[in-house]
């Protein structure tokens, strides 16, 4: 696909806008004008749990937000501003159970925007997922019960904002992206937990802002090469060939909601395109190789970190564990049975527990 970069490019302006309404937020992200946003004052701002987004109700459209967004209440917990699903997907919950939240926050001078799943209570839990996108599932849940989970999407993979991608070239434009989002959503350190790809973006920003993590627990992370244990390139991979190096058993739950039938409705034939776009998407940041250099930076890396990997990892191999313990300053390794790639998708309950008793220590 040929990348229009004249196309997107405008001129930058100092900070990020909060836009107010979603019926003109294309036009409002493409408004060259307007004064930079005042930094609102946090103690004056309300609940001071998890300052981020302030919950919309049921009828109103989702909110952009920018710097305006610091000291309002992170978590709803009515039932008006769901969004339904079941079997773990967003939205899943019974009344007076706290339920998964949906906002759009902008960054990168208001030229990108990422939507941000949160969900639950207690001390905050950022959550960086792999390359093929974000989908609430039953690991999130079960972090939920114990801490505050928010799970941006990596920008370019959110289908309303796909183009913001052009706006960053670099792996090192996506760790500044996510300071800022970060400082937008008010969190000065969070807990981080990623999977794959998202390990390496976790790893990668607490090497650049070793005060921002203060855990750090990898799922199956990439950032490193070993010409004797090479990382399959995934994106050259058929769909059946993909299920079969991502999961231990292609036949579980998991494997079938990431990859169904192909005769199945509409709803999940466009998720499957999502899935297909988002690999693309990260894949710019990861290929043709992927090991950005995180060797020459993980030292900086202050927090203790928890690695899990499934012992049947046929695309990121658990041999690529004993690099990071002995590049890590406090690295730890539990191997997960019968899991692939996808520890916490084939064995949410334990990988959760794993991780839970890690990051409350």
């Amino acid at each position: 696909m040929r990348r229009q970069w004249v196309r997107h490019r405008r001129q930058p302006r100092h900070r990020a806008r909060s836009v107010e309404g979603g019926s003109d937020q294309e036009s409002a992200r493409r408004e060259p004008d307007g004064a930079p946003a005042d930094r609102l004052d946090a103690a004056r701002a309300g609940p001071r749990e998890h300052r981020a987004l302030r919950p919309r109700s049921a009828a109103g459209p989702a909110r952009h937000l920018g710097r305006r967004a610091l000291g309002e209440p992170l978590v709803a917990r009515a039932a008006a501003t769901t969004r339904g699903g079941a079997g773990g997907g967003r939205g899943c919950g019974g009344r007076g159970v706290i339920e998964t939240q949906e906002r759009t926050v902008t960054v990168w001078q208001d030229r990108v925007r990422i939507r941000v799943l949160s969900k639950g209570h207690g001390p905050a839990l950022v959550f960086f997922h792999g390359p093929w996108g974000l989908t609430w599932d039953p690991f999130l849940d079960e972090l939920a019960r114990s801490f505050t989970v928010l799970a941006p999407e990596h920008p370019g993979t959110t289908p309303e904002a796909h183009d913001d991608i052009y706006h960053l070239d670099g792996l090192w434009d996506l760790v500044l992206c996510y300071d800022e989002l970060l400082e937008v959503l008010g969190l000065e350190s969070a807990v981080f937990v990623g999977h794959s790809f998202g390990g390496m973006v976790a790893c990668e920003v607490a090497a650049a802002y070793p005060a921002r993590a203060r855990r750090l627990a990898l799922l199956a992370p990439l950032g490193f090469w070993r010409d004797p244990d090479r990382i399959i390139n995934w994106m050259m991979l058929e769909p059946g060939e993909l299920r079969r190096h991502i999961f231990h058993d292609p036949e579980c739950d998991a494997a079938r909601r990431m990859f169904p039938p192909s005769d199945a409705h509409d709803a999940t034939a466009a998720a499957r395109v999502r899935m297909v776009w988002a690999m693309g998407t990260t894949g710019k940041f990861i290929w043709p190789i992927p090991d950005k250099g995180l060797k020459k930076r993980i030292h900086r890396v202050t927090a203790p970190t928890l690695l899990v990997w499934g012992k049947e990892d046929r695309l990121v191999p658990a041999v690529y564990a004993d690099e990071f313990t002995r590049r890590l300053q406090s690295g730890r390794v539990q191997t997960v049975d019968a899991a692939g790639h996808a520890p916490h998708l084939e064995q949410p309950e334990k990988v959760a527990r794993l991780v839970r008793d890690f990051l409350s220590q």
